[in-house]
């Protein structure tokens, strides 16, 4: 019997377990993971930035965790040795027509308390000299880091301290008693006393297994990164972003340098046929059906059709992709740039259509179920994980307590 068990073994996953051990240290926990490695999904295949929490709605928990968690993953990292770099980045208003959500941006970076600062067209180009930009916002805190190498070392941490790392094991079902919490997997049955469900693209299901029901469905974008050419890297000397389209949900291609030393372009974001679908051509039928039966989709496809149009000519015509990164940087050219992995970020949708902008944790009767956590959810996730933990009761013997 654990005390507790967390289903997901991304960062968002391996952080919640290392806050709930660090405030109950002897209890008994685990944590499962349906494939071989940890951070094998959203956490391993994403940029790679520390965000700041400059686009977040002022007072959400992606504003605040955000601010808090980038501080805390700097942290962090110094305090283990992993390499990560706070370069800053700039957003680039390309022309006139920009100008007004630019400025509407640095005002929502200051309302989230954020030191960002407005560049004239010769200041931006001071920082990025190949840039396209009429004007810009700097946002030093903005940060790279590896996300898989943090997930290694939580790992490494979860299993110091004595914690049941459970990896190839897929859950298959749960079964919320007064008493327990029975999940059934691959590997066998565990029961805990109470359930933490971090399982990312297989958030929504998770929680239904537990017999939790909620308007929302994770509906999957898949995020394809091309990478420039060694020989073209000087072009970008560290993230240069877009003014994103405030009627459009995702930030909008942009060039992030990485740790490894390479210029990463991308994503764009188009619909996944498979949750785990990282090429063109993945599809799985239950994930496929899921999507297509769920009202919320079509309605959120009517409202953003002619951006999803766009995003799709960018899936198909790398040429289009290319124009995408010449508006911010016209010296990239198509021989520049070649296709490298892609992602999927686990995007929760309501029944009207609407996005869900904001992380989404709810509980259960002994769970709790973390149903939205997409970008900024890796810079924000050691945060995450304090919230969760101070979310969840203190568990003895048989009963809850507080």
């Amino acid at each position: 019997m654990y005390d507790y068990l967390v289903i997901g073994g991304g960062i968002v996953g391996l952080s919640t377990a290392l806050s709930l051990h660090k405030k109950y240290p002897e209890a008994k926990m685990a944590v499962v993971e349906k494939e071989n490695n940890w951070a094998s999904h959203q956490t391993g295949r994403n940029s790679g930035v520390i965000h700041s929490g400059i686009y977040y709605k002022p007072g959400s928990m992606k504003a605040a965790l955000a601010k808090k968690g980038s501080q805390s993953m700097v942290h962090f990292c110094r305090e283990y040795g992993i390499a990560h770099d706070v370069c800053g980045k700039v957003i680039v208003a390309v022309d006139d027509t920009e100008k007004e959500n630019l400025s509407k941006l640095y005002e929502r970076g200051l309302q989230n308390d954020l030191d960002v600062s407005r560049l004239s067209r010769d200041e931006l180009l001071e920082i990025e000299p190949y840039v396209n930009g009429v004007e810009g916002i700097r946002v030093p805190s903005t940060g790279i880091v590896d996300y898989k190498e943090v997930t290694q070392k939580l790992a490494d941490i979860l299993e110091n301290r004595g914690v049941d790392l459970l990896s190839s094991t897929k859950v298959t079902n749960i079964e919320e008693e007064e008493q327990e919490v029975v999940v059934d997997t691959t590997r066998g049955t565990f029961k805990t006393r109470f359930l933490v469900n971090c399982a990312g693209l297989h958030s929504d299901r998770m929680a239904k297994l537990a017999g939790m029901y909620t308007d929302v469905k994770i509906v999957p974008f898949r995020g394809e990164y091309f990478e420039i050419k060694k020989e073209k890297s000087y072009l970008v000397n560290n993230l240069i972003y877009p003014v994103p389209n405030p009627e459009f949900p995702f930030l909008g291609v942009h060039l992030t340098r990485m740790m490894s030393g390479g210029i990463h372009a991308g994503p764009n974001a188009v619909l996944s046929l498979k949750r785990e679908g990282y090429s063109k051509l993945s599809f799985n039928m239950k994930d496929t059906v899921d999507v297509l039966t769920f009202e919320g989709f079509w309605k959120m496809a009517a409202s953003n059709m002619k951006e999803g149009v766009k995003e799709m000519k960018r899936s198909f015509h790398k040429k289009s992709f290319v124009k995408s990164l010449q508006r911010l940087v016209p010296d990239i050219q198509e021989e520049d740039v070649v296709p490298t992995h892609s992602g999927v970020r686990a995007q929760a949708l309501l029944k009207d259509g609407k996005l869900v902008d904001d992380f989404f944790v709810f509980p259960g009767k002994r769970s709790i179920h973390v149903c939205n956590a997409p970008s900024p959810a890796a810079t924000a996730s050691l945060e995450i994980g304090k919230v969760i933990a101070d979310k969840v009761p203190g568990v003895r013997k048989s009963k809850l307590y507080t």
